[in-house]
């Protein structure tokens, strides 16, 4: 598992191997991995990055706030993030049965996304965390096994009253920690940090979003054809009158 999960395209030596040599029956471990993506708000980023040079130490520098903003945001950040950066409930980018995953399915992930701002705050970017499961299905109960099983479930909004009950009884089924339950390791901003930490995907000039706004757009994720550890992103999303398309390499 790479950055973002993706990253480095490391699924597909584990696929070759699983296809060579795993027996019928055989455990795969991790056993699923849930990608996740949700707009956060990051001021204080914000305000390092770019605010420092509009007076450094006196001086007017914004003519430097165009190469600031390339040098800070074009590519993706490896950083840490809390709970309280996140702006919507978290859509599913993709949802990955690691016995069933071809490599030809990572090659290019595609996921559309609508979500509201459940906070009037600035929209800075876009983080992206997974989970992984080590034994039976993260998801437990009816619903949310339908839910998956679903093929929209990639496009799914996380965020309305039935999918809210249902990512609550998600999280209650996360938490458990009964030797019977699987064992979850979850990259989420709200649980212990880890080396994975999360994916930002910065935008150059932030939204003012209010409370119950709409924020939607698409996403793609597909492997490099110059290095296939290199990951090429394209982001689309709209707020309000503005709509901005962002690309970007994970190298």
């Amino acid at each position: 598992m790479g950055y973002m999960l993706l990253y480095e395209s490391m699924f597909a030596s584990v696929i070759c191997a699983r296809d060579r040599w795993l027996k019928p029956g055989g455990l795969m471990l991790p056993a699923y991995a849930t990608l996740y993506m949700a707009p956060i708000t990051n001021s204080e980023k914000y305000t390092e990055s770019i605010d420092f040079w509009r007076n450094v130490y006196g001086i007017d520098m914004s003519a430097m706030l165009p190469l600031a903003k390339q040098t800070s945001f074009e590519d993706p950040c490896i950083e840490m993030i809390t709970g309280e950066n996140v702006l919507s409930w978290p859509v599913v980018v993709k949802h990955i049965d690691c016995s069933k995953v071809t490599i030809g399915e990572l090659e290019t992930v595609h996921s559309e996304f609508c979500v509201s701002s459940m906070m009037m705050a600035s929209l800075h970017g876009f983080a992206l965390w997974f989970d992984v499961s080590f034994g039976p299905r993260i998801i437990t109960t009816e619903a949310t096994d339908a839910l998956f099983e679903s093929s929209s479930m990639e496009n799914n909004i996380v965020g309305d009253d039935d999918a809210e009950t249902t990512l609550g009884r998600l999280r209650v089924s996360r938490k458990r920690t009964s030797a019977e339950e699987c064992v979850i390791l979850s990259t989420a901003p709200e649980d212990p940090p880890t080396h994975w930490a999360q994916t930002i995907l910065y935008v150059y000039d932030p939204i003012m979003v209010t409370q119950d706004q709409l924020i939607y757009g698409s996403i793609t994720l597909s492997q490099s054809r110059e290095n296939p550890r290199f990951l090429n992103i394209h982001l689309e999303y709209t707020s309000g009158d503005r709509h901005c398309v962002k690309e970007s390499v994970m190298r």
